[in-house]
């Protein structure tokens, strides 16, 4: 059966749009059993009426989340677009947005009533508006309220509408916007068949430094769609179509405070299996809690200190006890950014008053000097690769931004069976401590002294590099986890048959 169900009050109400297979009364959605031939939709789209507490459209979100099937809007959504107060929470930053709408003129007279289908406004000015509130509330069709209150714009109501408030000149707005936001609807019944899960790749295209190349994005798509696992590109602006996938794999760098933070969070309550997951990115990404957490379970690290703002006025006494050089990092930093070497009093000083004005924390480690790091890339406690990545020439990190271009030294990639021992034991032993997803750990190695540098939550992938000796079979190993955890969340849930006491 379809994996996509579109499900309206009455199948009359659909007479203005081409005819579909998806479309499912109210009554019959809600009258389907739970049987080992229950409807296999994994998406629904709930364009019924009575959407408010314990009404009939409520019930049908209801009843599609207990089923285990991702539906927009979903239960949640309603509970919020129901509370003025958690819009607001929900919606923090979109008066400023509003106040720029208002310079460039885009917002007139005292009131505006807006339609949105999918976060479609029909107005090209106000599309990041109309993406903004989709994607903080994916309803398919919304009306929102905006007012001039004292010179500025609010948001005075948000609304969720069905299908039967769609008026006559709005319905070729509204096809094209379900058209655009659901491939799925328009496909023909073979095409459908043709892949059993859907994979979203996060993408940004003008990042200057990616975690895959261009090359490796081709290759998870091919690897992907040969075990039935349709895989599109997105970006950030997409964050309202995450409910239309099964599986969500960030090929962008992440952080916190950041849409790839965001993304993870939502794609997981939706239920997607995800790479990066919140947990990962939060344990990774930064290099305070990850020293907290290494030193904690005894990992070998780079000795190091904590420091804090208020530690500015006691670094001099502290630099008493150091031996020079020293590597000053910020917690966020990445492809080598954000990392200082010290080489002096002074300099520990001028460069920790300078970061702390980004950060209230600041991480102060051993300098070790090493012709190379090793980078291990491990996926579900497997080792995925193992690399030896160079410093740039002239340089003691990786990567050298000291100029107009970023330098980057050599690399090398090897079977990890030739890889020294203790090096892949002790990032196994690293990253059973973040979860059972993929990362790349970074080792320093010198002399018998083997120590954790970091875990990366979204390592490098790139087509030549780190695919040296696996070629091909590295994309198809990570899209095989995918397979293997979607598969998983599809199984249906099994009745227990514990008897009851006295039974």
């Amino acid at each position: 059966m379809s994996r996509l169900r579109i499900v309206v009050d009455h199948p009359g109400d659909w007479r203005p749009y081409y005819p579909s297979d998806d479309l499912i009364s109210a009554d019959d959605f809600l009258a389907l059993e739970e049987t080992a031939d229950q409807d296999r939709a994994t998406h629904v789209i709930n364009l019924c009426s009575g959407l408010d507490y314990l009404e009939t459209g409520y019930y049908v979100s209801l009843l599609a989340q207990a089923r285990g099937q991702r539906v927009q809007p979903d239960v949640e959504t309603l509970n919020q677009l129901g509370r003025k107060a958690l819009i607001d929470l929900q919606l923090d930053g979109l008066n400023d947005m509003m106040a720029e709408l208002d310079r460039r003129g885009a917002l007139q007279g005292e009131r505006l009533d807006l339609r949105l289908f999918f976060g479609d406004t029909g107005s090209e000015v106000l599309a990041r508006l109309g993406r903004r509130l989709f994607s903080h509330f994916p309803c398919p069709i919304l009306e929102a309220r905006l007012i001039r209150r004292h010179g500025d714009w609010r948001l005075a109501r948000l609304q969720a509408l069905s299908l039967k408030d769609v008026a006559l000149e709005e319905e070729d707005r509204f096809a094209r916007a379900l058209n655009a936001h659901s491939r799925q609807v328009w496909r023909t019944p073979a095409a459908k068949r043709r892949y059993r899960f859907d994979l979203a790749i996060l993408v940004d295209p003008a990042e200057a430094m990616p975690p895959s190349n261009k090359s490796a994005i081709k290759q998870f798509i091919r690897a992907g769609r040969s075990m039935g696992i349709d895989v599109s590109l997105i970006t950030r602006r997409d964050e309202g179509r995450l409910a239309e996938f099964d599986a969500l794999f960030i090929r962008e760098t992440t952080r916190l405070d950041h849409h790839t933070w965001r993304m993870a969070r939502r794609a997981e309550h939706e239920g997607l299996v995800v790479i990066d997951d919140p947990q990962s990115i939060l344990r990774c990404t930064n290099k305070v809690y990850l020293h907290a957490l290494l030193r904690a379970r005894g990992i070998p690290a780079p000795e190091g200190h904590l420091l804090n703002r208020s530690d500015l006025e006691r670094l001099d006494a502290l630099a008493d006890t150091l031996t020079f050089p020293q590597v000053l990092k910020i917690p966020d930093g990445a492809f080598s950014r954000g990392v200082v070497k010290i080489s002096s009093r002074d300099q520990l000083i001028e460069e920790a008053r300078r970061l702390f004005e980004d950060s209230a924390l600041l991480l102060l480690q051993e300098w070790m000097p090493t012709e190379y790091d090793w980078r291990i890339g491990i996926l579900d406690g497997q080792v995925l690769f193992a690399s030896r990545y160079y410093m740039a020439r002239g340089h003691w990190q990786i990567y050298d931004h000291s100029g107009t271009r970023v330098r980057s030294g050599g690399f090398e990639t090897m079977d990890p069976a030739t890889a020294p021992e203790k090096v892949i034991k002790t990032a196994l032993k690293a990253t059973r401590l973040i979860g059972n997803g993929l990362y790349g750990v970074d080792i320093k190695q010198s002399g018998d002294r083997v120590v954790v540098i970091e875990v990366n939550d979204n390592p490098n992938l790139d087509v030549g590099v780190e695919d040296v000796v696996l070629g091909p079979e590295l994309y198809r190993r990570v899209m095989a986890w995918f397979l293997e955890q979607m598969e998983r969340k599809r199984q249906p849930r099994q009745t227990s048959t514990r008897q009851l006491p006295g039974s």
